[in-house]
């Protein structure tokens, strides 16, 4: 089990980063380099209470723990036979993380203190299905559907927490939303503030697109003629969202107007620590990738890692 990180530990990072230069001590603190176990098959990742990170793995649907400021972790959720895991969220309100379970149809919900299972969800029995990623609002989980124009809702109850026995609502995608047959389209999906629409990334067009959540009605962002081709998980911070091109080994970083209707390519961040990153979150002003190396065949041995990167790498 991922041992907390003591109060005297976050004493001594804040006081380290009161006393240096904010870039330099954060450099100096947090790894940029964090192994997560040989063989794993790592996708998604995901920020939780403290400096806890979450990792799932494909191929297993377990889930690994590991602490931002020494490097160290341990797996939470144990292999779950017949399951994956895909994207990952955390819910603070509940410390609950949900998972995405790739071609099992189904979505997941654990206790991010003891890797418990609080919940599954059967999002469809239709073949083929990809269910690639979730974002967490007020009132419900929305999972991204690869193999079909649709996504899923769950409902959660007014504190935040799901039912094992909620209604699945699959939500048609329309408006200016294309379907690509036979390929992944809806992947990484955010949603604006009080989550008034979702913003989702077709990988299959390199386009993003903003959805009324109660309609499916989708509107293609503007980007100038820019594409975001690979797009793969997705991070907003204000204005700004982060768009990790998987195997162009990159993270595409968007202005945002204030409306989410247009946007503009700007840095493309970089390094060569990267290997097929897919998703993305954030942590102390810094961002984390996790390298799924789709490009290696995946062996007991291969080795992952999750990478810190900062805006200037």
């Amino acid at each position: 089990m991922l041992k907390r990180i003591s109060l005297c530990s976050l004493a001594a990072v804040s006081l380290a980063l009161a006393i240096s230069p904010p870039l330099a001590a954060a450099d100096a603190i947090f790894p940029s380099t964090i192994s997560v176990p040989n063989g794993f098959r790592p996708e998604g990742i995901a920020v939780g209470r403290g400096a806890t990170m979450y990792c799932g793995s494909i191929g297993t649907g377990a889930v690994f723990a590991a602490d931002l400021v020494t490097g160290q972790g341990s797996v939470l959720v144990p292999p779950q036979p017949g399951r994956a895991a895909i994207g990952l969220s955390f819910d603070a309100r509940t410390d609950i993380i949900y998972v995405a379970g790739g071609p099992t149809g189904q979505g997941y919900a654990y206790d991010a203190h003891t890797g418990a299972t609080v919940a599954v969800f059967q999002l469809t029995t239709i073949t083929p299905t990809f269910v690639n990623d979730q974002v967490v609002t007020a009132d419900a989980v929305y999972f991204t559907e690869s193999m079909r124009a649709v996504v899923y809702r769950v409902p959660l109850s007014r504190g935040g927490r799901p039912s094992p026995d909620a209604t699945v609502t699959e939500i048609p995608l329309g408006g200016d939303f294309v379907q690509v047959a036979g390929t992944i389209n809806s992947n990484g999906i955010v949603a604006t503030p009080a989550g008034r629409s979702l913003i989702i990334i077709n990988s299959a067009l390199g386009a993003l697109f903003r959805v009324d959540p109660s309609t499916g009605n989708a509107t293609k962002i503007d980007l100038g003629g820019a594409n975001v081709n690979a797009g793969d998980g997705l991070l907003l911070r204000g204005d700004q969202l982060f768009v990790v091109q998987n195997r162009l080994n990159q993270i595409a970083v968007i202005e945002l107007d204030a409306r989410f209707e247009r946007g503009t390519v700007g840095q493309l961040i970089t390094s060569p620590r990267f290997d097929v990153p897919t998703t993305i979150d954030t942590f102390g002003g810094a961002l984390y990738v996790v390298n799924a190396r789709f490009s290696t065949p995946p062996t007991a041995d291969t080795t992952y890692t999750i990478e810190r990167v900062s805006g200037d790498d």
